[in-house]
């Protein structure tokens, strides 16, 4: 499963074509590297041109010699096998397995998250999932954001992988979320259709966007506390951060949910240190026997806390 980099010495010439090309540019390009990891290790000392060390990137002449020290990476999409403890198991049938996924908890290993992933969790416990799908997320077949708790199913045979990623293309399960956002959404039941893309500005979120991917959120207000609602949600689509998106696009981030412009003040009021977001009920068909089936997850402690305190009034 890993493609992680060897530590290795590189030898390089500049040619008449690099002449006044900088060092890190020139690095970057033959060892096929970003300009930023060439930039540091000329930093780190770890480039000597014609056998002087370089503490900063310069322009180079034809003719000159590179010696990059090049050290280990690992993959970034290496599965860590690790054991989450407070993920649970819900359900382990012979096709799949459904677990509660606690918070702080990847689906599968990416560029940029060194922790826990369940992937890696499932795999530290003991359970043989589907090998359909890239190595990292084998079995994966739906995601969960890392600050969002709640159900997941796993694949766990090649012919579960098929029909269970099938089926959530054709967008067939019943995904529920319980979430609370600020304020009271008017109408109280209702459907956000709304197209979401990548922010502009910013590559780690996502915004309302013409152009963007068709995505569907119906809602409806189950309890009322004035500066904040509890809502079930259910989506037809699944785009990463759909409900964050469009609660905050519609006036009414989820509480706590500070990337897409919630009220610090009343999250830590709750004492929220996440969006209150929970995927609360997973539906769908059996793939081998094609029979409905459904699981139900509690709030973790600290969305239950928060929801206690709207609840008295406390907060």
């Amino acid at each position: 499963m890993s493609l992680d980099r060897p530590a290795a010495i590189h030898e390089l010439e500049a040619g008449p074509e690099d002449a006044g090309t900088r060092s890190d540019t020139f690095i970057a390009r033959q060892l096929a590297i970003s300009r930023t990891e060439a930039a540091e290790l000329c930093k780190n000392a770890r480039v000597r041109v014609n056998d002087k060390v370089l503490s900063k990137s310069v322009k180079l002449k034809a003719a000159d010699r590179v010696v990059v020290d090049l050290p280990a990476r690992e993959d970034p999409l290496k599965v860590r096998v690790s054991l989450v403890e407070d993920l649970k198991i819900i359900a382990d049938d012979e096709h799949f397995v459904v677990i509660d996924k606690p918070v702080g908890v990847a689906a599968h290993p990416s560029p940029g998250w060194v922790g826990p992933t369940v992937v890696g969790a499932l795999a530290a416990a003991g359970y043989n999932i589907s090998t359909s799908g890239a190595p990292e997320r084998q079995g994966i077949v739906h995601r969960l954001d890392v600050g969002t708790s709640g159900l997941m199913v796993v694949a766990k045979t090649e012919q579960a992988y098929t029909e269970l990623k099938r089926a959530f293309k054709e967008r067939t399960p019943k995904k529920i979320y319980h979430a609370v956002v600020q304020g009271l959404p008017d109408p109280m039941k209702g459907t956000i259709d709304a197209p979401i893309g990548r922010h502009p500005n910013f590559e780690w979120k996502f915004a309302v966007l013409d152009g963007g991917r068709d995505s569907v959120t119906h809602y409806e207000v189950e309890e009322a506390f004035g500066r904040a609602s509890l809502v079930e949600v259910e989506l037809e689509t699944g785009r990463t951060h759909q409900i964050r998106v469009h609660f905050s696009a519609f006036g009414h981030p989820c509480a706590g949910d500070q990337t897409y412009g919630a009220d610090p003040k009343l999250a830590a009021a709750l004492g929220l240190t996440r969006q209150w977001l929970h995927a609360h009920r997973l539906g769908f068909a059996h793939p081998a026997s094609g029979q409905w089936t459904e699981f139900v997850s509690d709030y973790p402690a600290d969305l239950a806390h928060a929801l206690e305190l709207l609840r008295e009034g406390t907060y």
